[in-house]
């Protein structure tokens, strides 16, 4: 199997603030595409991110998406500065940094920077 792209889906309460809300914490300049009314998607390069308005099931555990960036910790210094809902940075020496930043709808995405 080869897999040329890889698509997150995010359930939100209400796609127009949580479409402002991750371009403004993710420095996103627009959506890539709307293809149906209720969801948007960004091309974050490696991986395509879709916000999609489902209510029912909008920050229920089991959502993963994790990110990796070149300084976990200064992202994590970033978000906190904003006033974002974030965990502590955690560090497992030789192998990652990492924490979460928890989104309006209580979804939680990772933030990870490999040590190795």
């Amino acid at each position: 199997m080869e897999l040329k792209a890889a698509t997150v889906g995010i359930p939100v309460r209400d796609l127009d603030a949580a479409t402002s809300w991750y371009r403004s914490v993710l420095s996103l300049k627009a959506v890539h595409l709307a293809p149906l009314e209720g969801l948007v998607e960004f091309n974050l390069g490696p991986i395509w991110l879709q916000l999609a308005l489902d209510p029912d099931h909008a920050g229920v555990e089991g959502i993963s998406l994790n990110l990796s960036v070149p300084d976990a910790p200064a992202e994590h210094a970033r978000f906190a500065g904003l006033g974002l809902d974030v965990s502590e940075v955690q560090r497992f020496e030789g192998v990652v940094g990492f924490f979460t930043l928890t989104d309006p709808d209580g979804n939680k995405l990772g933030f990870v920077t490999e040590l190795a």
